[in-house]
């Protein structure tokens, strides 16, 4: 543990930092119900979209960005499969390694809920920026 001694002001910066998220997540998910998702398959949506690199994200990868048990990724998947949202793509160098790519479906309600989380951002980028200046 730190040695570090808060103040009250440094309580109060973590205290509307976490409420700012809390209400930024609490949008994230209520769009993701609306558009049919749970909030956990939007993330896998965002994160195979977002992914660095020129090949399709691989399920171990995917795991690591969304904290997930392999099962429990594989569980997912095969959910966004079923849903026609993702298509498996075997591995090239491995057939036992598949790799997740979004279908236009998939696509198209990334689009639709990443607009409506970069507007929110966009509003609440006063509040974060006070925030953030506050640590310094």
């Amino acid at each position: 543990m730190s040695d570090m001694t808060l103040s009250d002001h440094d309580y109060r910066t973590l205290a509307e930092f976490r409420y700012a998220l809390r209400r930024f997540l609490s949008l994230s998910e209520t769009a993701a119900r609306s558009a049919g998702l749970t909030p956990r398959q939007h993330q896998a949506l965002l994160a195979i979209k977002g992914a660095d690199g020129a090949a399709p994200i691989g399920l171990g990868d995917l795991a690591e960005r969304l904290a997930l048990h392999h099962n429990s990724m594989v569980e997912l998947a095969d959910r966004l499969a079923d849903s026609g949202l993702v298509s498996r793509i075997p591995d090239s160098t491995d057939r036992r390694r598949v790799r997740l790519a979004l279908t236009p479906a998939g696509e198209e309600k990334l689009a639709a809920l990443s607009a409506i989380h970069l507007e929110e951002l966009r509003r609440m980028r006063p509040v974060l920026q006070r925030l953030i200046d506050r640590l310094t």
